[in-house]
């Protein structure tokens, strides 16, 4: 349970470095994404849990 909340606490900061350092382009980036089409999205984040599972797994490894 303490690696998975390691682990967690990690991403949290990861995810926060941009908005934190570069707020303007965030807000730039959003209104991006907010024009995608949803296929393109789903594409997108398959492709990012997919990398996320070979990562996982040669971290395991």
């Amino acid at each position: 349970m303490k690696f998975f909340l390691c682990v967690i606490g990690m991403v949290m900061i990861v995810e926060g470095l941009p908005y934190f350092g570069f707020p303007e382009n965030m807000k730039a980036m959003m209104q991006k994404v907010l024009e995608m089409p949803e296929g393109t999205l789903r594409k997108f984040g398959f492709v990012l849990m997919v990398l996320g599972l070979i990562l996982v797994y040669m971290g395991n490894s």
